[in-house]
């Protein structure tokens, strides 16, 4: 014998829809975090952009612009003053901070011509000149201070402001691949040059007169791969690295 059916079934409670983590979509820190006035970060990038732009003057005053501005570093430079200054003017005025495939190119750029001075070029004979003649001694000084404000004081400071002032993670592995067009493009025109501007090339380890187009492209291959690998590493250290804690004024 069966119960009798009901002629009108009791609501059921509304169950709410949810929506799996999971497959929730991700939302974007800027879109949570309102940008905030930085005064420190401002002031930071803005002798950071005097810092490249003081090296990259230098450069020019011991050479001709044509010359001085054919060099990665000094390019390399360019990029990273202009992009502080922007960033700096952002900071102070608690605007959206710069693209991330913009500033991690320009650090990028800076840390690959800083280990290439160094590792490959401080210690070579006769010592590397930005002018592509030998240096007279009284005026060493001033070689040696462009040097330095290129290869050593703007990239660590860029790399400070890196570490010690960017939110993280905002760089990705895909920019990576896209950073290595430049140094690709910058290739091209290194090894154009002297038949446009006749002169001797610009590094001893990429001189097809010296050592034949074989081995400079095998040299220049490596240098990819090696500048590819920072650039992964980059990417890596900031989805690990801590976001920097900002402190009340």
């Amino acid at each position: 014998m069966t119960a009798p059916i009901p002629r009108e079934i009791p609501d059921l409670p509304a169950v709410r829809a949810t929506t799996p983590p999971l497959l929730r979509p991700p939302v974007p820190a800027t879109a949570v975090l309102a940008p905030s006035h930085r005064p420190r970060a401002a002031v930071f990038r803005l002798l950071t952009a005097l810092t490249a732009a003081a090296g990259v003057t230098l450069a020019i005053l011991r050479s001709t612009p044509l010359h001085a501005l054919s060099h990665f570093a000094v390019q390399a430079n360019v990029l990273l003053a202009v992009t502080m200054f922007v960033s700096a003017s952002r900071a102070w005025r608690a605007r959206r901070p710069l693209s991330p495939w913009l500033s991690g190119a320009a650090l990028l750029y800076t840390l690959v011509s800083a280990l290439a001075y160094h590792l490959l070029l401080a210690h070579t004979t006769p010592p590397f000149s930005m002018t592509g003649t030998p240096t007279p001694p009284e005026r060493w000084h001033l070689q040696w201070a462009a040097l330095q404000l290129l290869h050593t004081v703007a990239p660590a400071a860029a790399l400070l402001d890196w570490l010690c002032l960017t939110p993280a993670p905002r760089l990705h592995l895909r920019q990576a691949t896209s950073w290595l067009l430049y140094p690709l493009a910058y290739l091209a025109f290194y090894l154009a040059r002297p038949l446009v501007h006749p002169s001797a090339y610009l590094y001893p380890f990429l001189d097809p007169a010296a050592h034949g187009y074989r081995a400079t492209l095998a040299n220049a291959l490596l240098l990819g791969l090696a500048i590819y690998a920072l650039a992964v590493l980059l990417v890596a250290l900031d989805h690990t690295r801590p976001t920097p804690v900002r402190r009340p004024l």
